[in-house]
């Protein structure tokens, strides 16, 4: 599966996402220490137990890189960026009952807003899931890198 490319310089901007969010008890908020073990516990729960080295890593970075998304004093989302790679976003997960809300573009722009903050002209999406490609092209104008390996993923021990 191929990468996505984003250009950061245009990134879009909804300045009533995260407001509307708030109206549904949602807040987006940049993850702290103390937040690590829940979110782990989180992507355990929602079936993706192998992210927690990804998770991990964002917790050694300072400030943290990762957002979640908090809902009644519980985590109902996260996106990470710069875990696997520099320039990276991914991991990211939103729980089934707050998806098509606006969560997962929230955390998304944020994660990408924060790229641009270090620098980056560009981010890419590592291996984005194939039902997703059209909401981050929808969201960021990204694009797909041609590309028949894993890139960056090709170093893990499971991929040959």
């Amino acid at each position: 599966m191929a990468d996505m490319l984003v250009k950061l310089y245009p990134l879009p901007c909804d300045p009533d996402l995260e407001p509307d969010l708030a109206e549904q008890g949602i807040v987006i908020k940049q993850a702290l220490a103390p937040d690590m073990s829940k979110l782990i516990a989180f992507t355990k729960e929602n079936g993706y137990p192998n992210w927690e080295d990804e998770i991990r890593v964002c917790f050694c970075n300072q400030p943290v890189s990762c957002y979640i998304a908090v809902k009644e004093k519980r985590i109902v989302g996260f996106g990470c960026y710069e875990a696997t790679a520099r320039g990276f976003f991914g991991p990211t997960l939103v729980a089934a009952s707050e998806r098509r809300k606006g969560v997962g573009k929230a955390l998304l722009l944020r994660c990408l807003e924060s790229l641009r903050a270090l620098g980056y002209g560009y981010a890419f999406i590592g291996w984005p899931a194939e039902d997703a490609i059209h909401f981050y092209q929808a969201a960021t104008g990204g694009m797909m890198i041609p590309d028949e390996g894993h890139g960056v993923y090709s170093r893990m021990v499971e991929i040959d």
